[in-house]
């Protein structure tokens, strides 16, 4: 009886090892697919960053380049939005100027009635 229980725990464990065997292969599968994705998207963020950047020559682009360039254009993102918010400024005195000096050329045809 003790043989039979060894015998099925052997078997146990070696089905056991068949299954970790297989999902070590599914697992060392899906890396691959990942490292190929991350490649892709890599060339694909540096093809619509900086076309004549990517894949010069079948060149891989790497992580660097990619962060650098993303950093890059939130740079310039964030300096178009100031500069953006200065205009908007500057439009917004502009305007209280117009409106003041409308005001004034009113009180001025005014005055001007009143003195004809």
């Amino acid at each position: 009886q003790a043989e039979e229980e060894l015998k099925e725990a052997c078997a146990r464990q070696a089905l056991q090892l068949q299954e970790m065997g297989r999902r070590e292969r599914l697992l060392t599968a899906d890396v691959g697919r990942a490292k190929e994705q991350l490649e892709s998207f890599k060339t694909q963020v540096m093809r619509v960053c900086s076309p004549a950047a990517a894949g010069v020559a079948g060149k891989a682009v790497t992580e660097q380049q990619v962060i650098e360039k993303v950093r890059q254009i939130s740079d310039e993102n964030q300096q178009s939005h100031e500069r953006e918010k200065r205009l908007q400024e500057e439009l917004s005195s502009r305007l209280s100027k117009e409106k003041e000096v409308s005001a004034n050329i009113e009180v001025f045809k005014k005055s001007l009635q009143e003195l004809q």
